[in-house]
């Protein structure tokens, strides 16, 4: 009997140093559901097609189930845990862009890193940028509406943050 061989792999998640062991063959996904107890990144086709298990890695948006465990040692990785309070998380929440829940995880990843290379997007842009993930419950519009609403409050708290305070400004009077 031949055991497979195993390796400690130490990532670090939603900012928290994590590591376990795991086989070298262990999709990430796979390592992040069950030997870290994340259970927020979903694998729906375990090809890469459907989107449902999207992560950030090292910022840049990944499909977990296409990764073994052993190539993301030593990185950092945000997964939907991590973005509960996201105003792309939070915008899906209030404009009911989920229904089953299956591909909410990995829309949103998607979504956040779509708004980060493109924070004011057309509408035709999100709708490109979300067929890049498979739903088969919503229709995409509350999708697309949370997208787009996710961006709007995104830049607007951009532009609050660029904006010098003057209200404590005090002039000759």
């Amino acid at each position: 009997m031949v055991l497979e061989d195993s390796r400690a792999v130490r990532v670090v998640v939603n900012g928290e140093v994590r590591e376990a062991d795991a086989p070298v063959r262990m999709l990430l996904s796979d390592f992040l559901r069950h030997r870290l107890g994340l259970t927020g990144t979903h694998v729906g086709c375990e090809q890469g097609v459907c989107g449902s298990c999207t992560i950030h890695l090292n910022g840049d948006p990944h499909r977990s189930c296409l990764l073994l465990a052993v190539q993301a040692h030593g990185e950092e990785i945000t997964t939907i845990e991590g973005m509960r309070e996201h105003p792309v998380a939070l915008s899906f929440a209030r404009c009911h862009a989920i229904q089953c829940g299956f591909c909410t995880a990995g829309l949103v990843m998607s979504a956040t890193a779509f708004l980060r290379e493109e924070p004011a997007p057309s509408r035709q842009a999100i709708v490109g940028a979300v067929s890049s993930n498979l739903c088969r419950c919503t229709g995409y519009q509350n999708i697309v509406r949370a997208v787009a609403e996710a961006a709007a409050e995104m830049g607007a708290q951009a532009d609050e943050r660029a904006s010098p305070d003057t209200s404590a400004a005090v002039g000759p009077g």
